[in-house]
């Protein structure tokens, strides 16, 4: 009998193809914003719409608030973009994607009547690329692989919790 996470090799190399990309989006992501000294989420968070808005706005009131949302936004992306990348603590950086997304998902919904400064790339109507790109990370999250450091790490790990 096979079990569930018994993959073929094409299987396989698609989800960690799949994540392997992703890793880039959010790597390139992070470091973009961690190159630019003036970059700031301050006017992407005034401009959240929708029922999350006030959570959204009030992060910009402190300046201390808003500077550690600016660096956990920055290094998330960057630890998660190389995390998928890597295949280094996988599940934690898929699980951080999923999150991260969400809030940015949350911030800016694609729903019928809300206008943003910055327009959308084409007429989204609730599904737009970050959704679809919370929905692999949750195709990732369900179907795991085991290649790349995690894989070179495990027996590590089994090596100390048997003690």
């Amino acid at each position: 009998m096979k079990r569930s996470c018994d993959y073929t090799l094409g299987q396989t190399s698609f989800l960690v193809t799949l994540r392997t990309l992703i890793g880039w989006h959010f790597l390139y992501e992070g470091l973009v914003k961690l190159t630019n000294p003036d970059w700031s989420s301050a006017a992407y968070l005034l401009d959240s719409k929708g029922f999350m808005s006030g959570f959204f706005h009030s992060l910009t009131y402190k300046p201390s608030v808003l500077h550690t949302v600016d660096f956990l936004n920055e290094w998330g992306l960057v630890l998660i973009g190389l995390g998928l990348i890597l295949g280094l603590f996988t599940r934690l950086s898929i699980f951080s994607g999923i999150v991260l997304l969400a809030l940015y998902y949350l911030s800016h919904p694609p729903f019928p009547g809300l206008v943003f400064s910055v327009p959308a790339e084409g007429s989204y109507m609730i599904v737009n690329k970050t959704l679809i790109e919370l929905a692999a990370l949750l195709v990732l999250y369900v179907f795991p692989t085991r290649i790349g450091l995690d894989a070179l790490l495990a027996p590590l790990f089994k090596k100390k919790s048997q003690r």
